[in-house]
């Protein structure tokens, strides 16, 4: 009975985590959106607009998509300095923030996306970076 009552009790926690990461998640996405509209058409880092650089992949070391754009990161003064990306394949999701000195366009087609010399595995030893729960 009691060994029920933790699964159940587990279970209900993971549930409710869950449901604030997804909700958090969903606030980053937005914001991001928001901030990407604001700022229009104008390049903001590599020749891109805010909405063409949250469109973007971030491609590692080894040709491989290692993370995707989650949030536009500006310093003090305004010029964007770094990238909030959410790491490839990560569960739970693992955000980190990816400097831009030292990433280049790459152009697939139609699309363009960041080059990192990074590797997956040298990103999720980055410093993670929660999410605001509210």
């Amino acid at each position: 009975m009691r060994t029920i009552m933790l699964a159940a009790l587990s279970a209900t926690l993971l549930a409710a985590c869950s449901d604030a990461n997804e909700a958090a998640e969903d606030r980053l996405e937005k914001s991001a959106e928001t901030s990407a509209s604001v700022a229009g058409p104008v390049p903001a880092a590599f020749g891109l607009s805010e909405a063409e650089l949250l469109n973007a992949d971030i491609v590692g070391a080894e040709g491989k998509e290692v993370g995707d754009v989650a949030q536009v990161l500006r310093a003090s003064d305004g010029k964007v300095d770094r990238l909030l990306v959410e790491v490839e394949g990560s569960n739970p999701d693992r955000y980190v923030e990816l400097p831009i000195l030292g990433l280049r366009t790459v152009v697939n087609g139609d699309d363009t996306d960041l080059a990192t010399s990074l590797t997956r595995a040298d990103l999720m030893a980055m410093p993670e970076v929660p999410l605001p729960k509210a």
